[in-house]
C-alpha cells in the first residue's frame, strides 16, 4: 500500500505508542449520573463464580445454554476455557455490526453534515511496534462467535500494571433484549505480522496471539446500554462503551500493560468535537471488503452526530471500516501532548462511509472508576 501523508496528530499518536512499546518489560434514556453502573458489584464483593460441579459442565459446553443461565447484570460469569480461542476459531469469528440507517431521519439535535467516506489505511507491521495497545475482542453469542476491537488503557489503581481493556458495550452485552455474552477474551496485537486470512487458520498461536489470550474476569458497561441498547437503529449508542478487566489464559506474573508495553490514558469530558483538528480510529474491520485479520486506522477531523436531542452528541468520522472495528479506540492529543483515548467505535451506516462513537462523560468515567476500584486490592 502506498505511503500516505499523516497529520501531525497521527504522527504523534503513532510515535507515542511506539515510545510506550519501547518501555515493555518483556432506546429510552434514563437519568444519567456519574455513579457506578448497574453492572458493578458492591465494593469488596468478589466476582461471581460457578460451583465446581457447574464449572466443569460449563467448560464442556454448558455455556451454550443461554436460557439456562441468568441474564441479570450482576451475573457476569466468564471462566477461562483453555485453548477455546485457537487461531482456527478466531479466524472464523464474525463481525459485530451496530448499524444505523444510511440516512438518519430522526436527527433532531446538533449534527454536522455527514463526512465524506475516507478509506481506512492498513497499519504498518509489526503491530506491537506501531499500535501496541490495540487488539481484538472475541466473544460468543447465541448467534455464534463474534469479534470486536479493543484498547489497553491505564488503570489508576495499578499504575504501569493495568489489566484494563476499553471496548464497546455491544461487544460484551446484548443491551435491552439480552444479557452478557460468553467467553469474552482480548488478543493484543492480533495477527501481528498481518498474515493473509488463508494462513491465519493454520498459523502457530504465537503468531496470531503474540502476547497470549487474555480472558475477561469482569466486564463493566453502562446501565444505559443495558436498559436501552440495540444492535440496530443507534439506540443506546451515546452510552455504548465498556471496560474489561482481564487475566492471561496461561497464568503469569506480568500484567497486560507490562506484557504489551503500552496502555493509553482515557480522556473523560474531552472538549467539544469542533475543537479537535484530528482524531484517529483504530480497529480490525471484519465485514466485507475486509476479513478481520488485519488492523486499520482512519484519521481526520471529526464532526458531530445527534440521534436524539435528549442524549449526548457523539463524535463522527469519515471512515470505511466495517463491523469488527466496533469497540476500537479513538485517539487524540491532549493539551499536555500526550495521546489519549477519547471515544470508541459504536455505530456506522449500512454503506460504511463513516463511524461514530460516544463522548466519554461522567457515565463513562463512573464505569471506568468502578472496575478499577473493584480490583484495586488484587
Amino acid at each position: 500500500m502506498p505511503a500516505i501523508r499523516r497529520s501531525a496528530l497521527a504522527t504523534a499518536a503513532v510515535t507515542a505508542v511506539i515510545a510506550l512499546s519501547a518501555t515493555a518489560c518483556g432506546p429510552n434514556q434514563p437519568d444519567a449520573d456519574a455513579k457506578p453502573s448497574a453492572s458493578v458489584a458492591p465494593a469488596g464483593q468478589s466476582t461471581p463464580k460457578l460451583p465446581a460441579r457447574d464449572l466443569q459442565k460449563w467448560k464442556q459446553g454448558d455455556w451454550k445454554k443461554w436460557d439456562h443461565w441468568a441474564h441479570q447484570a450482576a451475573d457476569f460469569i466468564n471462566p477461562v476455557i483453555k485453548n477455546l480461542w485457537k487461531p482456527s476459531r478466531m479466524s472464523q469469528a464474525k463481525d459485530s455490526p451496530n448499524e444505523v440507517p444510511t440516512s438518519i431521519g430522526q436527527d433532531r439535535g446538533v449534527s454536522d453534515p455527514a463526512p465524506a467516506a475516507k478509506a481506512a489505511q492498513a497499519v504498518q507491521t509489526p503491530y506491537h511496534n506501531n499500535a501496541a495497545p490495540v487488539g481484538k475482542v472475541f466473544f460468543d453469542t447465541p448467534q455464534g462467535s463474534f469479534v470486536c476491537s479493543g484498547t489497553v488503557v491505564d488503570d489508576p489503581a495499578h499504575p504501569g500494571k493495568s489489566n484494563l481493556v476499553w471496548t464497546a458495550g455491544h461487544c460484551v452485552h446484548a443491551g435491552a433484549k439480552g444479557g452478557w455474552y460468553r467467553n469474552i477474551a482480548f488478543v493484543p496485537s492480533y495477527n501481528d505480522q498481518a498474515l493473509p486470512a488463508s494462513q491465519v487458520n493454520s498459523a502457530p498461536q504465537s503468531e496470531v496471539a503474540p502476547y497470549g489470550v487474555w480472558w475477561a474476569d469482569w466486564a463493566q458497561t453502562s446501565s444505559q446500554w443495558i436498559s436501552t441498547g440495540s444492535e440496530t437503529g443507534g439506540y443506546g449508542s451515546p452510552y455504548d462503551f465498556a471496560v474489561l478487566h482481564v487475566k492471561p489464559e496461561n497464568a503469569g506474573g506480568k500484567s497486560l500493560q507490562e506484557t504489551v508495553g503500552a496502555a493509553l490514558p482515557v480522556w473523560f469530558n474531552a472538549p467539544a468535537v469542533n475543537q479537535f483538528s484530528s482524531v484517529g480510529a483504530w480497529g480490525y474491520p471484519a465485514a466485507a471488503p475486509y476479513d478481520g485479520q488485519k488492523m486499520f486506522d482512519c484519521l481526520g477531523k471529526p464532526g458531530r452526530l445527534s440521534l436524539d436531542p435528549s442524549m449526548p452528541t457523539e463524535y463522527r468520522l469519515g471512515c470505511t471500516m466495517t463491523g469488527g472495528s466496533s469497540g476500537g479506540g479513538w485517539f487524540a492529543k491532549m493539551p499536555n501532548g500526550q495521546v489519549a483515548l477519547v471515544s470508541n467505535t459504536s455505530i456506522g451506516p449500512a454503506d460504511n462511509t463513516w463511524l461514530a462513537g460516544p463522548h466519554l462523560g461522567p457515565e463513562a468515567q463512573g464505569v471506568y472508576q468502578a472496575i478499577s476500584q473493584k480490583f484495586a486490592n488484587q
